[in-house]
């Protein structure tokens, strides 16, 4: 299974953006789809996530009521709304999913086994 992340750029603070991950596979189940982002010099962190049957969702405290996190069964992708972006909010954003993960785990990198390639989002100040 691939991911594809997409929709990363330049943005001034205040700014919005819409990043995409599709999967490259319709038959891939995963149990949860997420968001993460790595700023230079820092470890990855865990942004949002979207369990896919339910479509419950999740959030760092850095990005609730801010970033919206959104899946799309049809075209097996899902989508990460960023409003009102600030420069701390620089960094590579990743998708990844996992079809064994559980709840506990979901904001733990090392839980996931699929990978998007990344996407740089940068916010000017």
């Amino acid at each position: 299974v691939q991911l594809q992340a997409s929709g990363g750029g330049l943005v001034q603070t205040g700014g919005s953006l819409r990043l995409s991950c599709a999967s490259s596979s319709r038959t891939f189940s995963p149990r949860f789809m997420t968001w993460f982002r790595q700023a230079p010099g820092k470890e990855r962190e865990f942004v949002a996530a979207i369990s896919v049957r339910g479509r419950q969702t999740y959030y760092a405290d850095a990005v609730e009521g801010r970033f919206g996190i959104s899946r799309d069964s049809a075209e097996n992708t899902v989508s990460l709304q960023m409003n009102s972006l600030e420069p701390e909010d620089t960094a590579v954003y990743y998708c990844a999913a996992d079809s064994a993960i559980i709840l506990t785990s979901i904001r733990s990198a090392s839980a996931y086994l699929h990978w998007g390639q990344g996407t740089l989002v940068t916010v000017s100040s």
